[in-house]
């Protein structure tokens, strides 16, 4: 039977209301989907909810990994993220899975062909400890070798105990990175596990360069770790990510003359 539709999208609400969601969770998952990003009025008049609730409910898509938020009020804008997160969602918050899992697979491809994309820079702000800890696992999702600046001081003085766990799941993962840092004695100590933590650094004089906030450059993103401000920015642009990639080996080429020098 051939759907409209209308029947197709409360088809696909039925369905994440089975494997987890709320009625009005699903109704804006799905608006934000058509919509690919919008404001909250825009996206609340899509699903037909008031703006209070639109925020409520957009506040908790984000918790659950399926809304992103860029920009600030009065100017933020949300979109909606790959419905594959729908298994991650799954992973971490329901606890009988099988049921959900084989529900989600049914239904990843239907969200997909109705998820409006956008080929646009997008921007992602992220507050406080817990902010910061989000930009890091998200490097986690890289495909390509990792390009820093970092001085390590910095990030144990902000999430002491983080790291150790980072640097070996980050390995596990097989993710390697290239570091550009000050001679520091953290750096310095933070080389003798280059190869198990799959990371080569070149270490620059500390009277002349410091790096604060921290940078990492990987797929099509640049992070930006504030230990400062304790504020966390992810941009999401292939044309920047490129740009900063070109000028990072550029620097690279520097580092590693500077390194053996001193």
């Amino acid at each position: 039977m051939i759907r409209s539709e209308q029947q197709e999208h409360i088809h696909l609400e039925q369905l994440l209301i089975e494997i987890g969601l709320s009625r009005k969770e699903a109704g804006v998952y799905i608006a934000l989907l058509l919509l690919g990003h919008g404001t909250v009025s825009q996206i609340s008049r899509r699903a037909n909810i008031n703006r209070t609730t639109g925020y409520d409910i957009l506040d908790s898509l984000s918790a659950k990994g399926l809304v992103s938020i860029s920009g600030k009020e009065p100017k933020q804008e949300y979109s909606a993220e790959s419905p594959e997160n729908l298994n991650k969602f799954i992973y971490e918050e329901i606890k009988t899975k099988t049921e959900a899992l084989r529900k989600t697979e049914e239904i990843i491809p239907e969200l997909k062909s109705i998820h409006n994309i956008k080929e646009r820079p997008k921007v992602f702000f992220y507050e406080g400890k817990e902010g910061l800890k989000k930009v890091y696992e998200d490097t986690l999702t890289s495909t390509e070798t990792i390009r820093a600046y970092a001085t390590v001081e910095h990030v144990y003085e902000i999430l002491p105990g983080y790291f150790p766990d980072y640097y070996k799941r980050r390995a596990k993962k097989g993710i390697f990175l290239r570091g550009i840092g000050p001679k520091t004695e953290g750096n310095l100590e933070l080389i003798k596990n280059n190869a198990e933590e799959k990371r080569e650094t070149a270490l620059i004089p500390p009277d002349k360069y410091s790096f604060s906030p921290e940078i990492n450059i990987y797929n099509n993103k640049v992070m930006i770790a504030s230990w400062r401000e304790q504020l966390g920015i992810i941009i999401e642009s292939t044309e920047i990510a490129d740009a900063m990639k070109v000028i990072y080996e550029l620097a690279w080429t520097e580092a590693k003359r500077l390194d053996k020098e001193n």
